[in-house]
Protein backbone atom coordinates (compact mmCIF):
# COMPACT_ATOMS: atom_id res chain seq x y z
CA UNK A 1 0.00 0.00 0.00
CA UNK A 2 1.38 3.42 -0.57
CA UNK A 3 2.04 5.94 2.27
CA UNK A 4 -1.20 8.34 2.54
CA UNK A 5 -2.35 10.80 4.90
CA UNK A 6 -4.60 11.01 7.62
CA UNK A 7 -7.33 12.24 8.74
CA UNK A 8 -8.70 11.07 12.04
CA UNK A 9 -12.06 12.55 13.26
CA UNK A 10 -12.56 12.12 16.99
CA UNK A 11 -15.53 12.77 18.72
CA UNK A 12 -16.77 12.93 22.84
CA UNK A 13 -18.93 10.51 24.54
CA UNK A 14 -20.45 9.01 20.98
CA UNK A 15 -21.60 5.41 21.95
CA UNK A 16 -21.57 3.01 19.85
CA UNK A 17 -24.90 1.84 19.01
CA UNK A 18 -25.78 5.83 18.14
CA UNK A 19 -25.67 5.72 14.70
CA UNK A 20 -27.46 4.20 11.71
CA UNK A 21 -24.54 2.34 10.45
CA UNK A 22 -24.68 0.50 13.80
CA UNK A 23 -28.07 -0.53 13.63
CA UNK A 24 -30.09 2.27 16.11
CA UNK A 25 -33.86 2.53 14.25
CA UNK A 26 -33.82 6.53 15.04
CA UNK A 27 -30.83 8.36 15.25
CA UNK A 28 -29.73 9.98 11.95
CA UNK A 29 -26.12 9.63 10.90
CA UNK A 30 -26.12 9.96 7.07
CA UNK A 31 -22.47 11.42 6.64
CA UNK A 32 -20.79 8.60 8.92
CA UNK A 33 -23.35 6.18 7.43
CA UNK A 34 -21.46 6.84 3.98
CA UNK A 35 -17.96 6.48 5.20
CA UNK A 36 -19.15 3.48 6.93
CA UNK A 37 -20.01 2.41 3.81
CA UNK A 38 -17.20 2.95 1.25
CA UNK A 39 -14.67 1.60 4.32
CA UNK A 40 -15.09 -0.94 7.31
CA UNK A 41 -16.69 -0.61 10.70
CA UNK A 42 -15.95 -2.54 13.94
CA UNK A 43 -18.41 -4.16 15.84
CA UNK A 44 -16.41 -4.85 18.75
CA UNK A 45 -14.37 -1.54 19.69
CA UNK A 46 -14.05 -0.69 22.84
CA UNK A 47 -12.08 1.99 24.79
CA UNK A 48 -9.29 1.61 27.15
CA UNK A 49 -11.03 3.65 29.90
CA UNK A 50 -14.93 4.97 30.00
CA UNK A 51 -14.02 8.64 30.96
CA UNK A 52 -11.98 11.04 28.76
CA UNK A 53 -8.99 12.22 30.22
CA UNK A 54 -7.39 8.48 30.65
CA UNK A 55 -9.19 7.79 27.32
CA UNK A 56 -6.95 9.94 25.65
CA UNK A 57 -3.92 9.50 27.04
CA UNK A 58 -3.79 5.95 25.73
CA UNK A 59 -5.26 6.75 22.53
CA UNK A 60 -2.14 9.13 22.44
CA UNK A 61 0.59 7.16 23.45
CA UNK A 62 -0.87 3.29 22.15
CA UNK A 63 -0.96 2.11 25.86
CA UNK A 64 -3.60 0.72 28.22
CA UNK A 65 -4.13 3.23 31.20
CA UNK A 66 -1.99 1.09 33.64
CA UNK A 67 1.22 1.98 31.48
CA UNK A 68 0.10 6.10 31.03
CA UNK A 69 -0.66 6.17 34.84
CA UNK A 70 -3.37 8.87 33.77
CA UNK A 71 -5.58 7.12 35.96
CA UNK A 72 -8.50 9.90 36.01
CA UNK A 73 -9.69 12.88 34.84
CA UNK A 74 -7.26 14.85 37.13
CA UNK A 75 -4.47 12.87 35.95
CA UNK A 76 -3.72 14.20 32.08
CA UNK A 77 -1.45 13.39 29.30
CA UNK A 78 1.78 15.51 29.02
CA UNK A 79 3.49 14.23 26.88
CA UNK A 80 4.84 10.83 28.01
CA UNK A 81 4.38 8.25 26.84
CA UNK A 82 5.81 9.62 23.55
CA UNK A 83 2.11 9.45 21.06
CA UNK A 84 1.91 8.82 17.60
CA UNK A 85 2.62 12.25 16.98
CA UNK A 86 5.68 12.51 19.04
CA UNK A 87 6.64 9.38 16.34
CA UNK A 88 5.77 11.51 13.34
CA UNK A 89 6.99 14.93 13.99
CA UNK A 90 10.79 12.39 14.45
CA UNK A 91 10.23 11.56 10.78
CA UNK A 92 9.53 14.52 9.20
CA UNK A 93 5.48 14.69 9.02
CA UNK A 94 3.44 17.28 9.69
CA UNK A 95 1.05 16.58 12.52
CA UNK A 96 -1.46 19.14 13.51
CA UNK A 97 -4.62 19.36 15.87
CA UNK A 98 -7.88 20.85 15.75
CA UNK A 99 -10.05 20.76 19.11
CA UNK A 100 -10.30 19.55 21.69
CA UNK A 101 -7.19 17.48 23.34
CA UNK A 102 -7.96 17.40 27.05
CA UNK A 103 -3.72 16.91 27.58
CA UNK A 104 -2.44 18.41 30.74
CA UNK A 105 -1.46 22.18 29.13
CA UNK A 106 0.21 24.26 25.91
CA UNK A 107 3.37 24.15 27.79
CA UNK A 108 4.00 20.65 27.38
CA UNK A 109 5.22 18.69 23.98
CA UNK A 110 2.20 16.84 22.84
CA UNK A 111 2.51 15.71 20.02
CA UNK A 112 1.46 18.34 17.32
CA UNK A 113 3.16 21.30 15.11
CA UNK A 114 0.25 23.56 15.50
CA UNK A 115 -2.46 22.91 18.12
CA UNK A 116 -5.77 24.99 17.06
CA UNK A 117 -8.15 26.04 19.54
CA UNK A 118 -7.69 23.39 21.79
CA UNK A 119 -9.37 22.61 24.90
CA UNK A 120 -6.86 21.25 28.12
CA UNK A 121 -7.76 20.04 31.75
CA UNK A 122 -9.47 22.91 33.24
CA UNK A 123 -6.35 25.03 34.91
CA UNK A 124 -4.41 22.53 33.99
CA UNK A 125 -5.62 20.75 37.30
CA UNK A 126 -8.92 18.48 35.61
CA UNK A 127 -11.44 17.32 37.77
CA UNK A 128 -9.41 17.19 40.81
CA UNK A 129 -12.34 15.77 43.08
CA UNK A 130 -12.73 12.71 41.18
CA UNK A 131 -9.27 11.63 43.06
CA UNK A 132 -11.21 11.27 46.04
CA UNK A 133 -12.70 7.58 45.55
CA UNK A 134 -13.53 7.12 48.88
CA UNK A 135 -15.85 10.25 49.43
CA UNK A 136 -19.64 9.90 48.52
CA UNK A 137 -21.56 12.79 46.78
CA UNK A 138 -18.68 15.22 46.01
CA UNK A 139 -20.07 16.28 42.73
CA UNK A 140 -23.59 17.93 42.55
CA UNK A 141 -25.32 16.31 39.51
CA UNK A 142 -28.66 18.48 39.69
CA UNK A 143 -27.33 20.74 36.76
CA UNK A 144 -27.17 17.58 34.26
CA UNK A 145 -31.10 17.48 34.02
CA UNK A 146 -31.82 21.24 33.82
CA UNK A 147 -29.33 21.84 30.96
CA UNK A 148 -31.00 20.43 28.26
CA UNK A 149 -33.50 20.68 25.32
CA UNK A 150 -33.32 22.92 22.42
CA UNK A 151 -31.03 25.89 22.39
CA UNK A 152 -27.23 26.75 21.54
CA UNK A 153 -24.49 27.18 23.94
CA UNK A 154 -20.27 27.32 24.11
CA UNK A 155 -20.55 23.55 23.29
CA UNK A 156 -21.81 24.15 20.33
CA UNK A 157 -20.02 27.20 19.36
CA UNK A 158 -16.59 25.78 20.22
CA UNK A 159 -17.47 22.52 17.73
CA UNK A 160 -18.78 25.30 14.99
CA UNK A 161 -15.44 26.63 14.85
CA UNK A 162 -13.50 23.74 15.04
CA UNK A 163 -15.12 22.26 11.87
CA UNK A 164 -14.63 25.96 10.80
CA UNK A 165 -11.11 25.40 11.07
CA UNK A 166 -10.62 21.95 10.02
CA UNK A 167 -12.16 22.78 6.52
CA UNK A 168 -10.08 25.77 6.58
CA UNK A 169 -7.18 23.74 6.96
CA UNK A 170 -7.83 20.87 4.24
CA UNK A 171 -8.51 23.38 2.02
CA UNK A 172 -5.33 25.31 2.25
CA UNK A 173 -1.55 25.09 0.79
CA UNK A 174 -0.43 24.29 4.17
CA UNK A 175 -1.15 20.58 4.25
CA UNK A 176 0.60 19.90 0.92
CA UNK A 177 4.19 21.72 2.31
CA UNK A 178 7.15 18.91 2.08
CA UNK A 179 6.63 15.68 0.48
CA UNK A 180 5.92 13.54 3.31
CA UNK A 181 2.41 12.57 4.21
CA UNK A 182 0.07 14.57 6.68
CA UNK A 183 -1.68 13.63 9.76
CA UNK A 184 -4.35 16.09 11.14
CA UNK A 185 -6.36 14.86 14.25
CA UNK A 186 -9.83 16.78 14.46
CA UNK A 187 -11.82 16.19 17.93
CA UNK A 188 -15.33 17.14 18.56
CA UNK A 189 -16.69 18.03 21.82
CA UNK A 190 -20.24 16.79 20.89
CA UNK A 191 -22.34 14.71 21.71
CA UNK A 192 -20.68 15.07 25.32
CA UNK A 193 -22.89 16.94 28.05
CA UNK A 194 -24.28 19.77 28.92
CA UNK A 195 -27.44 18.46 26.26
CA UNK A 196 -28.11 21.65 25.17
CA UNK A 197 -29.42 20.92 21.34
CA UNK A 198 -29.16 23.03 18.59
CA UNK A 199 -33.11 23.14 17.59
CA UNK A 200 -32.61 21.80 14.05
CA UNK A 201 -31.30 18.57 15.29
CA UNK A 202 -33.42 18.55 18.69
CA UNK A 203 -36.15 18.65 16.25
CA UNK A 204 -34.99 15.43 14.69
CA UNK A 205 -36.56 13.04 17.36
CA UNK A 206 -40.07 13.66 18.36
CA UNK A 207 -40.71 13.16 21.62
CA UNK A 208 -44.02 11.14 20.86
CA UNK A 209 -41.69 8.57 18.53
CA UNK A 210 -38.64 8.25 20.87
CA UNK A 211 -38.01 5.14 22.19
CA UNK A 212 -37.29 4.72 25.93
CA UNK A 213 -34.25 4.20 27.84
CA UNK A 214 -33.75 0.44 28.53
CA UNK A 215 -32.85 -2.15 31.31
CA UNK A 216 -34.78 0.04 33.93
CA UNK A 217 -37.05 -2.82 35.69
CA UNK A 218 -35.83 -3.29 39.36
CA UNK A 219 -34.18 -5.97 38.53
CA UNK A 220 -32.21 -5.05 35.55
CA UNK A 221 -30.88 -2.10 37.65
CA UNK A 222 -26.95 -2.52 38.51
CA UNK A 223 -26.57 -5.67 41.31
CA UNK A 224 -22.75 -5.37 41.73
CA UNK A 225 -21.61 -3.24 45.04
CA UNK A 226 -19.33 -1.00 43.43
CA UNK A 227 -21.52 -0.49 40.23
CA UNK A 228 -24.22 0.29 43.23
CA UNK A 229 -21.84 3.20 44.61
CA UNK A 230 -20.99 4.43 41.62
CA UNK A 231 -24.49 4.58 40.74
CA UNK A 232 -25.23 6.29 43.92
CA UNK A 233 -22.59 8.75 43.82
CA UNK A 234 -23.79 9.92 40.28
CA UNK A 235 -27.14 9.58 40.39
CA UNK A 236 -28.09 11.89 37.88
CA UNK A 237 -31.77 10.05 37.20
CA UNK A 238 -33.12 11.37 40.21
CA UNK A 239 -33.37 15.18 38.68
CA UNK A 240 -34.97 14.03 36.15
CA UNK A 241 -39.19 13.40 35.48
CA UNK A 242 -40.48 11.21 33.01
CA UNK A 243 -40.94 13.95 30.57
CA UNK A 244 -37.66 15.44 30.93
CA UNK A 245 -35.40 12.42 30.58
CA UNK A 246 -37.09 11.64 27.39
CA UNK A 247 -35.97 15.30 26.75
CA UNK A 248 -32.86 14.76 27.43
CA UNK A 249 -32.57 11.19 25.54
CA UNK A 250 -33.59 13.26 22.33
CA UNK A 251 -30.76 15.81 22.81
CA UNK A 252 -28.32 13.53 23.05
CA UNK A 253 -29.57 11.99 19.84
CA UNK A 254 -30.03 15.73 18.32
CA UNK A 255 -26.24 16.10 19.48
CA UNK A 256 -24.91 12.37 17.63
CA UNK A 257 -27.17 14.28 14.56
CA UNK A 258 -25.20 17.47 15.32
CA UNK A 259 -21.80 15.67 15.19
CA UNK A 260 -22.40 13.66 12.27
CA UNK A 261 -23.38 17.36 10.12
CA UNK A 262 -19.76 18.12 11.43
CA UNK A 263 -17.90 15.00 10.12
CA UNK A 264 -19.78 15.46 6.90
CA UNK A 265 -18.62 18.75 6.41
CA UNK A 266 -15.05 18.02 6.92
CA UNK A 267 -15.21 15.07 4.55
CA UNK A 268 -16.60 17.54 2.07
CA UNK A 269 -13.59 19.77 2.39
CA UNK A 270 -11.45 16.57 1.99
CA UNK A 271 -12.96 16.13 -1.30
CA UNK A 272 -12.88 19.26 -2.73
CA UNK A 273 -8.89 19.59 -1.98
CA UNK A 274 -8.42 16.42 -4.34
CA UNK A 275 -6.34 14.67 -1.51
CA UNK A 276 -9.91 11.57 -0.73
CA UNK A 277 -7.64 9.19 -2.89
CA UNK A 278 -4.44 9.37 -0.46
CA UNK A 279 -6.32 9.71 2.74
CA UNK A 280 -7.32 7.35 5.50
CA UNK A 281 -9.98 8.49 7.30
CA UNK A 282 -10.50 7.39 10.93
CA UNK A 283 -13.55 7.99 12.93
CA UNK A 284 -13.91 6.82 16.84
CA UNK A 285 -14.94 8.44 19.96
CA UNK A 286 -13.47 8.22 23.19
CA UNK A 287 -15.98 6.46 24.99
CA UNK A 288 -19.77 5.87 25.21
CA UNK A 289 -22.79 7.12 27.59
CA UNK A 290 -25.56 5.90 28.83
CA UNK A 291 -28.16 7.92 28.33
CA UNK A 292 -30.66 6.98 30.64
CA UNK A 293 -30.13 3.16 30.30
CA UNK A 294 -29.81 1.17 33.67
CA UNK A 295 -30.73 4.52 35.30
CA UNK A 296 -27.41 5.47 34.23
CA UNK A 297 -26.39 8.76 32.51
CA UNK A 298 -22.68 9.33 31.15
CA UNK A 299 -20.51 6.77 31.16
CA UNK A 300 -17.86 5.27 34.23
CA UNK A 301 -18.79 2.06 33.71
CA UNK A 302 -17.83 -0.98 31.76
CA UNK A 303 -21.30 -1.76 30.64
CA UNK A 304 -20.92 -1.69 26.13
CA UNK A 305 -23.17 1.66 26.24
CA UNK A 306 -20.18 3.39 28.29
CA UNK A 307 -17.16 1.29 26.99
CA UNK A 308 -17.73 0.12 23.62
CA UNK A 309 -17.13 3.00 21.06
CA UNK A 310 -17.90 3.33 16.79
CA UNK A 311 -14.71 2.37 15.05
CA UNK A 312 -14.70 3.21 11.01
CA UNK A 313 -11.66 3.27 8.58
CA UNK A 314 -11.77 4.08 5.02
CA UNK A 315 -9.50 5.10 2.33
CA UNK A 316 -7.37 3.28 -0.13
CA UNK A 317 -6.97 -0.28 0.59
CA UNK A 318 -9.25 -0.63 2.96
CA UNK A 319 -12.03 -3.19 2.09
CA UNK A 320 -15.64 -1.23 1.74
CA UNK A 321 -18.78 -2.14 3.31
CA UNK A 322 -17.20 -4.42 5.43
CA UNK A 323 -17.71 -5.32 9.19
CA UNK A 324 -15.32 -6.46 11.45
CA UNK A 325 -16.07 -8.52 14.31
CA UNK A 326 -12.26 -8.60 16.06
CA UNK A 327 -12.00 -7.02 19.11
CA UNK A 328 -10.66 -3.76 18.43
CA UNK A 329 -9.28 -0.74 21.02
CA UNK A 330 -8.47 2.77 20.39
CA UNK A 331 -4.74 1.58 21.45
CA UNK A 332 -4.99 0.44 18.02
CA UNK A 333 -5.22 3.73 16.32
CA UNK A 334 -1.75 4.47 17.11
CA UNK A 335 0.32 1.75 14.89
CA UNK A 336 -2.95 2.25 12.39
CA UNK A 337 -1.68 5.80 11.81
CA UNK A 338 2.00 5.03 11.56
CA UNK A 339 1.09 2.08 9.46
CA UNK A 340 -0.54 4.78 6.86
CA UNK A 341 1.75 7.40 6.66
CA UNK A 342 4.85 5.03 6.32
CA UNK A 343 6.58 6.13 10.10
CA UNK A 344 9.03 4.27 12.10
CA UNK A 345 8.08 3.09 15.44
CA UNK A 346 10.54 3.13 18.21
CA UNK A 347 10.71 -0.67 18.51
CA UNK A 348 8.58 -0.89 22.30
CA UNK A 349 5.63 -3.40 22.49
CA UNK A 350 2.40 -1.78 22.50
CA UNK A 351 -0.85 -4.08 22.69
CA UNK A 352 -2.39 -2.13 19.24
CA UNK A 353 -2.68 -3.81 16.04
CA UNK A 354 -2.99 -1.56 12.87
CA UNK A 355 -6.81 -2.13 12.52
CA UNK A 356 -5.80 -1.86 8.29
CA UNK A 357 -4.60 -5.42 9.26
CA UNK A 358 -7.43 -6.18 11.45
CA UNK A 359 -9.68 -5.14 8.35
CA UNK A 360 -8.11 -7.19 5.47
CA UNK A 361 -7.83 -10.15 7.25
CA UNK A 362 -10.29 -13.10 8.62
CA UNK A 363 -11.81 -12.74 12.53
CA UNK A 364 -9.61 -14.31 15.44
CA UNK A 365 -9.82 -14.05 19.08
CA UNK A 366 -7.99 -10.99 20.29
CA UNK A 367 -8.54 -9.68 23.89
CA UNK A 368 -8.58 -6.05 25.17
CA UNK A 369 -8.51 -4.37 28.16
CA UNK A 370 -10.31 -1.30 29.63
CA UNK A 371 -10.02 0.42 32.87
CA UNK A 372 -11.43 3.20 35.27
CA UNK A 373 -9.79 4.57 38.46
CA UNK A 374 -11.52 7.40 38.61
CA UNK A 375 -13.93 9.28 41.22
CA UNK A 376 -17.23 7.36 42.29
CA UNK A 377 -15.41 3.72 42.30
CA UNK A 378 -13.95 2.60 45.50
CA UNK A 379 -11.92 0.20 43.97
CA UNK A 380 -10.20 -0.19 40.34
CA UNK A 381 -12.82 -1.85 37.44
CA UNK A 382 -10.64 -4.03 35.26
CA UNK A 383 -12.76 -5.46 31.97
CA UNK A 384 -11.39 -7.96 30.19
CA UNK A 385 -13.03 -8.54 26.79
CA UNK A 386 -12.67 -11.55 24.42
CA UNK A 387 -14.46 -12.59 21.46
CA UNK A 388 -17.22 -14.54 23.41
CA UNK A 389 -16.62 -13.29 27.41
CA UNK A 390 -16.89 -9.66 29.19
CA UNK A 391 -15.15 -10.37 32.88
CA UNK A 392 -14.91 -7.77 34.88
CA UNK A 393 -12.34 -7.55 38.05
CA UNK A 394 -13.09 -5.40 40.65
CA UNK A 395 -9.92 -6.01 43.80
CA UNK A 396 -11.45 -6.42 47.13
CA UNK A 397 -14.79 -7.58 45.13
CA UNK A 398 -16.53 -10.29 43.44
CA UNK A 399 -16.11 -10.44 39.57
CA UNK A 400 -18.38 -10.25 37.09
CA UNK A 401 -18.78 -12.82 33.83
CA UNK A 402 -21.35 -12.19 30.93
CA UNK A 403 -21.77 -14.10 28.09
CA UNK A 404 -21.88 -11.55 25.17
CA UNK A 405 -22.73 -14.00 22.54
CA UNK A 406 -26.29 -15.16 24.32
CA UNK A 407 -26.74 -11.91 26.67
CA UNK A 408 -25.01 -9.02 24.74
CA UNK A 409 -27.17 -6.53 26.78
CA UNK A 410 -25.13 -7.91 29.92
CA UNK A 411 -27.87 -8.92 31.92
CA UNK A 412 -26.87 -12.41 33.51
CA UNK A 413 -24.07 -12.48 35.76
CA UNK A 414 -22.38 -15.94 35.25
CA UNK A 415 -19.72 -15.19 38.09
CA UNK A 416 -21.16 -17.44 40.11
CA UNK A 417 -22.56 -20.15 38.12
CA UNK A 418 -20.47 -23.71 38.89
CA UNK A 419 -21.12 -24.19 35.20
CA UNK A 420 -18.60 -21.33 34.44
CA UNK A 421 -15.83 -21.96 37.20
CA UNK A 422 -13.32 -22.87 34.13
CA UNK A 423 -14.67 -20.16 31.79
CA UNK A 424 -14.40 -17.40 35.15
CA UNK A 425 -10.70 -18.78 35.62
CA UNK A 426 -9.83 -18.75 31.88
CA UNK A 427 -10.80 -14.96 32.01
CA UNK A 428 -8.56 -14.73 34.96
CA UNK A 429 -5.67 -16.06 33.64
CA UNK A 430 -5.89 -14.33 30.07
CA UNK A 431 -6.51 -10.46 32.04
CA UNK A 432 -3.22 -11.36 33.67
CA UNK A 433 -1.99 -10.98 30.35
CA UNK A 434 -2.37 -7.35 30.01
CA UNK A 435 -2.42 -6.38 33.45
CA UNK A 436 -1.90 -7.37 36.95
CA UNK A 437 -4.78 -5.60 38.03
CA UNK A 438 -4.38 -5.76 41.79
CA UNK A 439 -0.64 -4.13 41.41
CA UNK A 440 -2.73 -1.80 38.89
CA UNK A 441 -5.10 -0.97 41.50
CA UNK A 442 -2.76 -0.25 44.72
CA UNK A 443 -0.07 2.08 42.41
CA UNK A 444 -3.41 3.91 41.23
CA UNK A 445 -4.42 5.03 44.71
CA UNK A 446 -0.79 5.39 45.04
CA UNK A 447 -0.70 7.47 42.55
CA UNK A 448 -3.79 9.66 43.44
CA UNK A 449 -2.71 10.25 46.89
CA UNK A 450 0.18 11.59 45.95
CA UNK A 451 -1.49 14.19 44.03
CA UNK A 452 -4.07 14.64 46.65
CA UNK A 453 -0.90 15.71 48.95
CA UNK A 454 0.20 17.53 45.92
CA UNK A 455 -3.12 19.78 45.82
CA UNK A 456 -3.08 20.44 49.75
CA UNK A 457 -4.79 17.69 50.87
CA UNK A 458 -8.40 16.68 51.44
CA UNK A 459 -10.04 19.76 52.99
CA UNK A 460 -8.25 21.57 49.95
CA UNK A 461 -9.74 19.48 47.08
CA UNK A 462 -13.43 19.43 48.99
CA UNK A 463 -13.21 23.22 48.91
CA UNK A 464 -12.43 23.15 44.94
CA UNK A 465 -14.28 24.75 42.47
CA UNK A 466 -16.87 22.17 41.13
CA UNK A 467 -17.35 21.59 37.89
CA UNK A 468 -19.16 18.81 35.85
CA UNK A 469 -17.79 19.16 32.72
CA UNK A 470 -14.43 21.43 31.16
CA UNK A 471 -15.95 25.05 30.07
CA UNK A 472 -14.56 26.54 26.77
CA UNK A 473 -12.65 29.06 27.47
Amino acid sequence: MSKLNVLFLFSDEHRRDALGCYGHALVKTPNLDRLADRGTRFSNAYTPSPICVPARASLAAGEYVCRTRCWSNAQAYQGEPQSWGHRLQAQGHRVDSIGKLHYRAKEFNNGFDHEILPLYIQNGLGWVKGLLRDHESVLDCSGYARDIGPGNDSYTDYDLGVTREACDWLSSSRNTDGDKPWALFVSWLRPHYPLTCPPEFYHLYPLDQLDSARFTAPEQLPGHPVLKTIRRNFDYDQYFTAETRQVARASYYGLCSFLDYQAGQVLAALEASGQAHNTLVIYTSDHGDHNGDRGLWTKMTLYDESAAVPMIIAGPGIPEHKLVSTLASLVDVYPTILSAVGAQDDGKQRPGIALQALANQDDFDRPILSEYHDGGSPTGMFMLRNARWKYNYYPGYAPELFDMQEDPNELIDLSKSSAHAGILDECYQQILTLVDPEAANTLAVSDQAAKIEELGGIEAILNSTDFDFTPVT
